[in-house]
């Protein structure tokens, strides 16, 4: 099992100098995810062969590897073009990861949840174009549901990765989405996680606030019924999910064993203690891991 760093908040850091920082932080891992000069959010990789070389030689110099790669894309929107533009920015974000000596890559469902069965149908014709690659580069998918994609709950995003059929294919289970996923007790979070039992391989860390708490008056939009998505990513103990059941949860169906699953922490919410933050995450981390 692999423990990695989401550094988006360290987004700033100049590329080249940004796996000496991770290592600095205590991580030996890195899960990439999107930058302006590298892979932004919907667009196209900004990266050529040279930065990625660049970078690759930078990681190396660290003693860092990248455990995953998070590109974000509209591949299942439904708007067509979008959704062509998105296949092809996979391609390159595909290669990248190779290029890096990576096999792992990570994403969301994307889509629209107000159109969620032309969403899917976007999702599947993606797949059918995407697969292939995937499958010729021997890299793996790792998806998770997201607040405001097509599939949000857990449950059905399992068996939506169940039915994709490919040994490529897994489950990310995203711990501060967890009261967005349909995790609002303990008991409903472990059922998740028992769910996917073998196929959950990847985990965001980070906590979070239970959005429903308070009959629903825990966050006030204006005007009421807005049809938002509140979360947050925080320390762990910051918020409302149940760490103790979590890692518990994870003890018991070995997540520790499986050589490629990965843990990430990806706090969000500390740009102004960006560095105490990611030390004190994988210190905590590790604490619980040890408990096992």
């Amino acid at each position: 099992m692999k423990i990695a760093l989401d550094p988006y908040m360290f987004r700033t850091t100049p590329l080249l100098e940004l796996p000496a920082l991770v290592a600095d932080l205590g991580y030996e891992y890195i899960e990439l995810s999107p930058r302006e000069d590298f892979t932004p959010f919907f667009l196209h990789p900004r990266a050529d062969d040279g930065t990625v070389k660049a970078f690759k030689k930078a990681l190396d110099a660290a003693g860092v590897k990248v455990a995953a790669h998070l590109p974000l894309y509209r591949w299942s929107g439904p708007d067509e073009d979008e959704r062509q533009a998105a296949v092809r920015y996979w391609k390159r974000a595909i290669q990248i990861t190779v290029d890096l000596d990576c096999h792992v890559m990570n994403s969301e469902f994307n889509g629209r949840p107000e159109a969620a069965s032309l969403s899917e149908a976007q999702f599947w014709r993606s797949m059918d174009e995407l697969l292939p690659v995937f499958e010729r580069e021997s890299v793996e998918l790792r998806l998770e549901p997201h607040p405001d994609d097509f599939v949000e709950d857990g449950l059905v995003a399992i068996d939506m990765i169940r039915g994709i059929n490919s040994p490529l294919v897994s489950f990310l289970y995203c711990a501060p989405h967890t009261f967005h996923m349909g995790g609002t007790t303990p008991e409903k979070m472990v059922a998740i996680m028992e769910y996917a039992g073998p196929l959950m391989t990847q985990l965001h860390l980070a906590d979070s606030y239970d959005h429903t708490g308070s009959s629903g008056l825990r966050y006030i939009t204006n005007p009421p019924g807005n049809a938002v998505r509140v979360h947050q990513h925080l320390d762990i103990g910051q918020g409302e999910v149940h760490w103790d059941l979590f890692f518990e949860t994870l003890g018991r169906l070995n997540f520790g064993d499986g050589e490629g699953n990965i843990m990430t922490s990806c706090v969000f919410a500390w740009e102004d203690r960006a560095r105490e933050s990611s030390l004190f995450m994988r210190q905590t981390i590790d604490k619980y891991v040890s408990s096992w």
